[in-house]
């Protein structure tokens, strides 16, 4: 039987007092496209922080058979996984070269994506390689972040509300590169709320309510079932 790439067992998370995370139980095997769906504030966000240890997890979190709970998340990234957070962190005063030249781990053996591998993948930042990575659109800084990740060689990356406040031409962009991504063969967690694109992107979904998870299916189940989606996703 294969071994999950990623398994979270009644992961809880707090922020103060506040109970967030209630027993989130989730797997993603190698190779495979997760999305996490959900309306804001349900928990998402913080399951993908619980994860990389940026919120601090109470349960059990393993990462290719290793407890990853209680690591911190340069030792978990050095593991093999990747993050790109909603918030695009990117450094403005740096060019977008130089932004992805620091995604990779050692500098001493380089992995197997390169600069221009990258470049290559999106024109818009080619174009814009050598410019400060500040003057970028909300777009462009999207997909350096995912570059710089993929700098990293990780075997799962974890990509949170990768289209939000983004122009419908540059969502469906998005959606494309995801997917490009998932064909190279790395495991993908997909925090997303629009539907359209996770359900064209993921092998299975699961969706969220109240800090845990209240379904898990393909996509194909999922579109059959209204009652989920009317519950726990529509406003």
């Amino acid at each position: 039987m294969t071994q999950a790439m990623l398994s979270v067992k009644d992961l809880n998370a707090y922020y103060g007092k506040s109970h967030v995370l209630r027993g989130v139980n989730m797997e993603i095997m190698p190779g495979e496209v997760i999305a996490l769906l959900g309306r804001n504030g349900v928990g998402r966000s913080t399951t993908a922080k619980a994860i990389m240890g940026e919120v601090e997890p109470k349960g059990e979190i393993t990462f290719k058979g290793q407890p990853i709970s209680g690591l911190e998340s340069y030792q978990i990234a050095r593991l093999g996984l990747g993050y790109v957070p909603e918030s695009r962190d990117i450094f403005p005063a740096m060019t977008v070269r130089q932004n992805l030249i620091l995604g990779i781990k050692d500098m001493r053996h380089p992995g197997k994506h390169t600069v221009d591998q990258m470049l290559d993948m999106f024109p818009n930042l080619r174009a814009r390689a050598d410019n400060l990575a500040g003057v970028l659109s909300g777009g462009e800084k999207q997909m350096l972040t995912m570059c710089r990740t993929l700098m990293g060689d990780p075997e799962l990356i974890i990509i949170d509300e990768p289209t939000e406040g983004l122009a419908p031409k540059i969502v469906h962009q998005i959606g494309d590169v995801i997917a490009e991504i998932a064909k190279t063969g790395v495991s993908i967690l997909l925090v997303e709320q629009k539907l359209s694109i996770a359900l064209r992107i993921a092998d299975r979904v699961y969706v969220m309510g109240h800090g845990e998870i209240v379904y898990s299916g393909t996509p194909e189940e999922f579109k059959t079932r209204d009652d989920v989606r009317a519950e726990w996703l529509e406003v």
